[in-house]
């Protein structure tokens, strides 16, 4: 803006009336501009000459600031959310993360949708697998499988990514208790507490 435009030379545009003033010397456009209580702001950097507006710099920018607000008015930051689930999971519960999944996917967010097995459970891999298919299955109202359920050591997973709006249907929009816990991620937690406890006694030299 102004005396900090580098170049000696600039093309300037009226910006009120968009009207073409050419070439000029740029100490010069400044000049003419502040004749009449104005700012030479360079506008496209990438050209030789420069291209400069004469303009109320304040007001430009604020014209600036809205455009881009306007640009970015319904995006959504998206995130990578994720439910869990068990191979024995009850009709209540089943119902409830599938509500979860179908909030954070009409917010606009990917779903991370994971199954593991605990204990005996992995001779039963065919159950989790299918509990995983029907979760998707549940969900094509309201998201695209973007991988489809697949085994991956203990657990399997899928991930799905939000329909646009105007198509999302919900089907599991469940009331949430204040006092629920899921249990899957509470047993996760005792699962990881319990790994760290087992590395520190090895490390100790304790059985």
């Amino acid at each position: 803006m102004n005396e900090r435009i580098r170049s000696p030379k600039v093309r300037v545009i009226w910006g009120a009336t968009g009207e073409q003033l050419g070439v000029m010397n740029t100490k010069e456009a400044v000049v003419k501009a502040k004749a009449v209580g104005l700012d030479l702001v360079e506008v496209v950097s990438n050209v030789d000459p420069p291209v400069c507006r004469i303009v109320d710099y304040g007001k430009f920018k604020y014209e600036q600031s809205k455009q881009t607000k306007e640009r970015n008015k319904g995006k959504t930051a998206t995130k990578m959310k994720e439910v869990k689930f068990r191979v024995r999971i009850d009709t209540h519960d089943y119902n409830i993360k599938l509500s979860r999944a179908e909030e954070f996917l009409s917010h606009g967010h990917k779903v991370r949708l994971q199954l593991q097995f605990r204990g005996r459970e992995m001779a039963h891999k065919n159950l989790g697998v299918e509990l995983m298919e029907r979760v998707c299955q549940d969900l094509k109202t309201m998201a695209h499988i973007d991988v489809e359920p697949r085994l991956q050591g203990r657990q399997v997973v899928a991930i799905t990514s939000p329909l646009s709006k105007d198509k999302q249907v919900r089907k599991f929009k469940v009331e949430v208790p204040d006092d629920y816990v899921d249990e899957d991620d509470e047993e996760e937690e005792e699962d990881e507490l319990h790994e760290e406890e087992a590395s520190a006694d090895k490390s100790s030299g304790r059985s």
